[in-house]
């Protein structure tokens, strides 16, 4: 775990170089094209450094079933029934030891193409962070890229029973996978699997419909779900060495994290048990983990010792609400309370795969919108934050591009371009001559607010102070719409404003007495503050007694920096 503030820029890889302009809906590779690894230039990642990055998180890198025949290159092919996509799911991944092969410029050559990636990352003064997907795999999983001597999933599994510890798949014996799926689609002989393995999200029959991971079968870590959902960890089941092995494998590389996909579906004594084998290796490695339900956060962190879990069910849901009016902005508050002892093990973000973009129509609208929840996201605490790639730009994500619809995410199984990641780009030029006005803004705001979170000691390191209940009877402050916080490191006082509401606001924060002892803030009736945002000078009072007084802008925020000597 790291002692300061970091913040991820999370890049879908397949996406990023892109450079087609008119892409066709359901199009193939050859159709639509397809960026790769080389297209994160030393000019590229030193614009993602820029922004404010300090990590960037690579998806998509470990290879997955595809529509794409590589057969040529002695890659299997994938029956596209099983196939999310032309390109298929990241998140299906048919060989844990080798390189998605679309990434490459140079198929037989892609692992070192790969090795190159790592070094250009770090040379860029940034750190790596890739995909670890451990509850499913691909339906036709085979590594042709295993090292010498290593057994693959399933080779050894005694698919007459439906569980046994030792397994690496669940089986429903005598059944061939069914399912209420075209198992047809688009080949000339339907998919067959006998005996059919359970599917990747739990489902421990053989008919996986539409709304399943159907693409994907689950891991057996020694969970007998069926029989009862019993334990059978000892001795140390057949999968966990594997995917231990994984692990260090992809370590050994030279990355700096892994962001472990669907971790709250593994049971978390496994990951109590991998990772310090992994970190005794390795001990500046980062593990982040996906994870849903609250009552399970202090488990995964102590328990399975991650480093840092999402906060999506928390901040991430509050600042959406709060952002579209569903929500009072003093529901900010409840966020934190409820994490007393492990915020700083919290990943912010408002943005990933998985999410509806920011600026989309499901969402803010726009990415000027977004803006207050940005502020609170970032500064709220010393977790470290993530955004997507075109995020900064003000990606609307609104893009119909075949097996992923209109629905405001950008898309992770077709082949497709960005069209804001592409005009910034600019073929590799990065000049902004494709640019909006609008767009120029926004990068420019991500990057100054994103380069303090990283650069001021009280953002990176400082304490936390919540204003919100002493304003919440303020007749110039409305506790629905806007909020106040404040941090503090050393002799340097922020005081931090969000509004939420679209409309200019005249406030009156009132700071507590409380704040003043408990921090020894001095007392005055006028003192200089610069917004760290803007650069402008304003005059204040910081008093218990009287308010500070401050304009915001509507959909806007402000972070008024106080020297306190």
């Amino acid at each position: 775990m790291q002692d300061n503030k970091f913040i991820i820029y999370q890049v879908f890889t397949r996406l990023f170089g892109n450079n087609t302009v008119h892409c066709r809906q359901n199009g193939s590779k050859a159709e639509n094209g397809c960026g790769q690894m080389a297209d994160f230039t030393p000019k590229a990642l030193q614009e993602i450094k820029q922004l404010g990055a300090t990590h960037i998180w690579y998806t998509g890198i470990i290879e997955h079933a595809t529509q794409t025949d590589y057969s040529d290159y002695g890659i299997s092919l994938d029956h596209p029934a099983v196939v999310k996509g032309k390109a298929g799911s990241p998140y299906a991944i048919k060989d844990y030891y080798d390189v998605d092969p679309d990434l490459a410029t140079s198929v037989p050559d892609r692992m070192k193409e790969f090795d190159k990636l790592v070094k250009r990352t770090h040379r860029a003064g940034l750190k790596m962070i890739i995909d670890f997907v451990p509850n499913h795999v691909a339906r036709q999983y085979k590594s042709d890229n295993c090292p010498k001597g290593v057994r693959d999933l399933g080779a050894d599994d005694d698919t007459h029973l439906a569980f046994s510890p030792q397994n690496n798949f669940y089986y429903i014996p005598d059944t061939p996978l069914q399912g209420n799926i075209d198992l047809q689609l688009g080949a000339d002989k339907p998919y067959v699997e006998f005996p059919a393995k359970a599917t990747g999200n739990d489902r421990f029959n053989a008919w996986p419909n539409s709304n399943d991971w159907y693409e994907t079968v689950k891991l057996n870590y020694g969970i007998d779900y069926v029989g009862g959902g019993s334990w059978h960890f000892s001795p140390i089941p057949d999968t966990w060495k594997k995917m231990r092995d994984i692990l260090l494998f992809w370590a050994a590389k030279g990355i700096d994290g892994f962001r472990c996909d669907m971790a709250e579906m593994v049971p978390c004594a496994f990951w109590g048990w991998a990772i310090p084998q992994v970190k005794e290796q390795y001990p500046d490695l980062i593990f982040i983990a996906e994870v849903y339900n609250p009552g399970e956060y202090r488990n995964y962190l102590f328990n399975g010792k991650f480093d840092y879990l999402y906060d999506k069910v928390g901040l991430y849901d509050t600042l959406r609400a709060v952002t579209c009016g569903n929500e009072s902005a003093t529901a900010i508050t409840r966020c934190w309370q409820n994490l007393e002892g492990i915020s700083r093990h919290m990943l912010n973000f408002l943005e990933n795969h998985d999410e509806q973009r920011l600026a989309s129509q499901y969402f803010a609208g726009n990415g000027e919108r977004g803006k207050p929840a940005l502020i609170v996201s970032a500064c709220l605490n010393t977790s470290p934050f993530m955004l997507y790639f075109g995020q900064e730009l003000g990606e609307p994500g609104m893009d119909s591009e075949g097996f992923s619809g209109i629905d405001g995410r950008t898309t992770i199984f077709d082949y497709w371009t960005v069209d804001s990641i592409r005009r910034w780009r600019n073929g590799g030029k990065f000049n902004g001559r494709l640019m909006t006005a609008e767009e120029k803004n926004l990068r420019a705001f991500y990057s100054k607010l994103l380069n303090l979170c990283t650069t001021e000691k009280a953002l990176s390191t400082g304490e936390f102070f919540d204003l919100m209940y002493v304003n919440h009877s303020n007749l110039n402050f409305n506790e629905h719409r806007h909020y106040a916080f404040m941090r503090k490191a050393d002799d340097e006082l922020l005081v931090i404003v969000a509004n939420f509401d679209g409309q200019k606001a005249n406030l009156h924060v009132q700071i507590p007495q409380h704040a003043f002892d408990h921090w020894n803030i001095p007392v005055s009736e006028s003192c200089t503050a610069v917004d760290l945002l803007t650069g402008n000078e304003e005059t204040v009072t910081l008093s218990p007694t009287a308010p500070l007084r401050t304009q915001v802008e509507g959909c806007n925020g402000k972070i008024l920096k106080i020297k306190l000597k």
